[in-house]
């Protein structure tokens, strides 16, 4: 058995316009404003209402842009897999929440690895960031192991209007 190299990601920041197109499901409206091609994945409706909160996070403050849900760019195949960013910018605590997903056709190729690598990379280079967390549903075991491998640990749990239950894990950022 042949292993599958290590995807090269970066994440992609956009813009109000890209969010707003976005929110809209507005696919060719969004990709004309993105720095990069977007794919029908993400205008799909199980993310419609991830791209109205950063679209409306923006419009209230506009340096969140730099640090909110980008896209999970490959630069060898040139391709939008999913999304990955921070849900805004480290908090008055210095917390930041990671957030990501891979769009199925593209799942179990070390996306979501990439992602979370990426994300932990910046939030480790950025003086303000102190703590770093996800939330992870019970029934997310894939999600869970991936976290407890970089020293997530389990710090409380907390109810989402949008995604039920969810277990708060987090690390120091000085621990990464």
């Amino acid at each position: 058995m042949t292993s599958r190299p290590k995807p090269v990601v970066r994440i992609v920041q956009l813009t109000g316009p890209a969010f707003d197109s976005l929110a809209r499901g507005d696919l060719v409206g969004a990709t004309a404003t993105s720095p990069v091609p977007l794919t029908a994945y993400l205008t799909g409706s199980d993310r419609r209402g991830l791209w109205q909160r950063r679209s409306r996070q923006v419009v209230a403050d506009p340096s969140s842009a730099a640090w909110v849900t980008g896209i999970i760019w490959d630069q060898q195949q040139l391709l939008a897999v999913g999304t990955a960013g921070y849900h805004g910018p480290p908090d008055t605590s210095g917390m930041v929440e990671i957030g990501y997903a891979v769009d199925p056709a593209h799942r179990r190729r070390g996306y979501a690895r990439a992602a979370l690598e990426s994300s932990l990379a910046r939030a480790v280079q950025e003086p303000r960031v102190l703590t770093v967390r996800v939330t992870i549903g019970p029934g997310n075991t894939a999600s869970y192991r991936l976290a407890s491998q970089y020293g997530f640990v389990k710090v409380g749990e907390q109810w989402d209007d949008e995604d039920g239950l969810e277990i708060i894990y987090e690390i120091p950022a000085d621990h990464l």
